[in-house]
């Protein structure tokens, strides 16, 4: 059958050698020409040309399947290898990493069961051990790979939900079959609270839907404003007002990194109140944990040895492709409470035979070998060299934030800790607030529109602000002071056109 020389096996094995090695040289073309990290084009225009594609008419064959896969995705991909992509938490990539991508795609190992992985089961334990050991967590540490920050916070906060019932259930000894029973579940979870910066990552949130607490079960507890860090007065204010309530806090969530200012928040106070009110410390290093390889600022994260969960995203600052990310606990018994055998999968019997099945550990089952882009970053470069342009980027950012500071056109919000900057631009003074919301982000808009630079904007204390997301070691202070030329520039015109509005986006 013709349909079967398409599949990889020992007898396409060669065909297999051409085709990746055509891809491989058409990307490696695009990425020494690309001169600006985007096109340009709008979704309109996109569209257009993706929907003209007949799905049901295959080209059949490899090169001009590329051919025109330049034409719907490589010529307006969003380049993030490119020193003036500087919008959102996205690295460029490390060879190593890309290698080990290569390897994944190929070999297409599972990571549920050991019968579908081997050896990849072994190593991923050994990464998460390494990263355990690297955040300070003991020995009793363990963890798995996912899919991002979202999906690692999400699975930190099921874990310190049944952990907290676990505990109160036992506390108030309540009947039924087990110490959680449903009748002791229903009772205890709409009391269930989680205390976070007001800051904090919008997944937390989105856990708390997902995990079926109260509609106002998550604090937003006030930070600093010079530092936008959590305040520990104020979470102990909440934490002293949710007992006197009588409801329970079942985590704190500290951010090691926040998307808009990368701040830190003050790890070993909050740990000291979590240890205080005996409440679970989670600690979201997604952006963060590229300190953990820092030759020079892994101070930043003291305190989050004393973590119960951490969040690590290898995929943000430690230069991996996504999607690579992991949840590490302190106690590695809590991770059964993910923990489900199917008779079909990872019955019981593996388990007392001590068979190493990472789905008992995960929320995914069929889940792909990630792990094996990290390690072989770790054997070629060694964390020192991972650690190195992590620092370079926080260098950059620092020099930055000095630049606009000297700027009298532009306003910046916070001396980053990490490698991101939120900054305005400035208008002639008397102008209205919402024509100088319309000016920044209308910048942004006409700034995405040349392609020439890509930046990201947020709002702070309700007005609209730009952003620069400082990922990569290749971007200059030349090229960041272009582009504030290039945004000044764009919102000065729009300033001079009379009524003019932009609508957010």
């Amino acid at each position: 059958m013709r349909s079967r020389s398409h599949l990889l096996n020992g007898a396409t094995a060669e065909r297999y050698h051409q085709d990746v090695s055509l891809a491989a040289a058409r990307i490696a073309r695009k990425l020494a020409t690309t001169d600006r990290p985007f096109s340009g084009a709008n979704p309109q225009e996109l569209a257009q040309v993706v929907d003209s594609v007949d799905l049901d008419t295959p080209l059949g064959d490899t090169a001009a399947a590329l051919d025109e896969l330049e034409r719907v995705y490589l010529r307006d991909a969003v380049y993030f290898h490119h020193p003036r992509y500087l919008a959102h938490l996205n690295c460029p990539l490390v060879l190593p990493a890309v290698v080990g991508e290569a390897v994944i795609a190929a070999v297409n190992s599972s990571m549920d069961t050991w019968d579908q992985s081997g050896g990849a089961t072994l190593m991923e334990r050994r990464l998460v051990d390494w990263t355990a050991a690297r955040i300070g967590l003991g020995t009793a540490a363990d963890g798995v790979f996912t899919s991002g920050g979202t999906q690692s916070n999400m699975h930190a906060m099921l874990l310190a939900r049944e952990e907290t019932l676990r505990l109160a259930a036992k506390k108030a000894r309540i009947p039924g079959d087990a110490p959680d029973s449903a009748a002791g579940r229903a009772e205890l979870l709409p009391t269930l609270r989680v205390l976070t910066s007001e800051i904090s990552h919008f997944s937390i949130e989105k856990s708390a839907r997902v995990l079926g607490l109260a509609p106002d079960a998550v604090i937003p507890v006030p930070v600093d404003a010079a530092t936008r860090r959590m305040r520990p007065d104020a979470l102990a204010h909440e934490l002293e007002r949710c007992t006197r309530a009588g409801k329970t806090v079942m985590a704190v969530v500290a951010t090691a990194g926040t998307t808009d200012f990368g701040s830190i928040d003050p790890l070993p106070r909050i740990a000291d109140l979590c240890e205080q009110y005996d409440t679970w410390l989670h600690v979201d290093a997604a952006y963060g944990c590229g300190l953990l390889v820092s030759p020079t600022r892994r101070h930043l994260l003291a305190g989050i040895e004393r973590a119960d969960s951490v969040t690590v995203d290898y995929h943000k600052s430690f230069f991996q492709p996504v999607s690579a990310s992991a949840i590490v606990v302190r106690d590695r018994t809590v991770l059964g409470h993910a923990t489900h055998h199917a008779d079909y999968l990872n019955p019981e019997w593996m388990a007392e035979k001590a068979i190493p099945n990472q789905v008992n550990k995960s929320l995914q089952t069929t889940r792909r070998f990630d792990a094996l882009k990290l390690w072989m970053t770790l054997r070629i470069m060694g964390p020192d060299a991972v650690g190195e342009l992590f620092d370079e980027v926080v260098d950059r950012a620092a020099q930055a934030w000095q630049l606009l500071q000297d700027d009298p056109r532009f306003d910046v919000a916070v001396r980053p800790e990490l490698s991101t900057l939120v900054f305005r631009y400035r208008p002639a003074p008397g102008t209205a607030a919402d024509l100088a919301d319309s000016a920044n982000l209308h910048a942004r808009e006409a700034l995405a529109a040349t392609g020439e630079a890509v930046i990201a904007s947020t709002v702070v204390d309700g007005r609209h602000w730009l952003k620069f997301t400082l990922l990569n070691p290749l971007t200059s202070l030349e090229d960041i002071s272009t582009t504030l030329d290039l945004v000044a520039q764009h919102a000065e015109r729009h300033l001079a056109v009379p009524g003019s509005t932009v609508v957010a986006t």
